[in-house]
């Protein structure tokens, strides 16, 4: 199915979602003339971008106070336009890795018309949002020991299992970066961090502007270990010299009002 009929298909499902208020799959199967399983698709990438929330056999539209209160289900137009410019990087058949992280999670919904992807990530809302895509990507996992923090696995058996293979880009968030060291945390586990970026090819940080001169005691990658940074285009102008003179590509991308 073409990019445009599936635009118009979920602009569909949101238009009798707003109409209803709480909508079947069976009666959108029916509607649309497709397949439940479509349809099952649709509604989880519509979910993953904050549009609906799935109810047993179908959606209901998402509660106001959630979408106000709620981060994790009305991501930012920052984060939107960050994951649409790092998702721009991507090749058909490339193997990638991506981190745990909302920002890095607003890359999964721009990857539906890559074909033949390889994705490993250690997030089990990553996974999700994975299996979930028509293209259906081949889909790896980390495994390893949960981490409450950061909501992922880490630990020994995920470095282990990172090093048994090789990607071409891997794409992590940051919670600050530091212009003149490069990335830091807040986390103490950064250890799979650096092990993701030494088994990929070309290394994206993707970050929101006022992440930007956010300086933590922890570094987690140095800027020579750094490919390229995905912000917005809030990012002034000398940070991004800065940054680019550590050698790194900085792009900064324009966010839709």
């Amino acid at each position: 199915m073409s990019k445009r009929n599936t635009q118009q298909r979920r602009h569909r499902i949101m238009t009798l979602l707003s109409e209803q208020g709480e909508v079947s799959v069976d009666a959108l199967s029916r509607e649309l003339a497709t397949s439940e399983v479509t349809i099952r698709k649709d509604l989880a990438t519509l979910e993953a971008g904050g549009m609906l929330l799935r109810r047993y056999g179908g959606a209901v539209l998402m509660p106001t106070e959630i979408l106000q209160d709620d981060p994790i289900h009305s991501p930012s137009r920052f984060k939107a336009a960050i994951g649409r410019a790092a998702a721009r990087q991507i090749r058909d058949h490339q193997r990638i890795v991506i981190d745990s992280g909302r920002t890095t999670a607003a890359l999964i919904g721009e990857l539906g018309q890559k074909r033949g992807l390889v994705v490993m990530t250690n997030s089990l809302n990553s996974a999700n949002a994975l299996r979930e895509l028509e293209n259906e990507p081949t889909l790896l996992m980390t495994g390893g020991t949960w981490d409450p923090h950061s909501e992922s696995f880490q630990g020994q058996v995920a470095e282990q299992v990172l090093r048994s293979y090789d990607f071409d880009q891997l794409f992590i968030g940051a919670d600050g970066i530091d212009v003149t060291r490069g990335t830091t945390t807040f986390n103490e586990l950064f250890g799979l961090s650096r092990v993701m970026a030494e088994v990929a090819r070309e290394v994206n940080v993707m970050v929101e502007s006022d992440k930007v001169g956010r300086r933590i005691p922890n570094l987690e990658l140095p800027w020579d270990k750094v490919t390229r940074l995905i912000t917005d285009d809030r990012l002034d102008d000398e940070a991004k010299h800065q940054i680019e003179l550590q050698g790194v590509q900085v792009i900064c991308a324009a966010v839709q009002d």
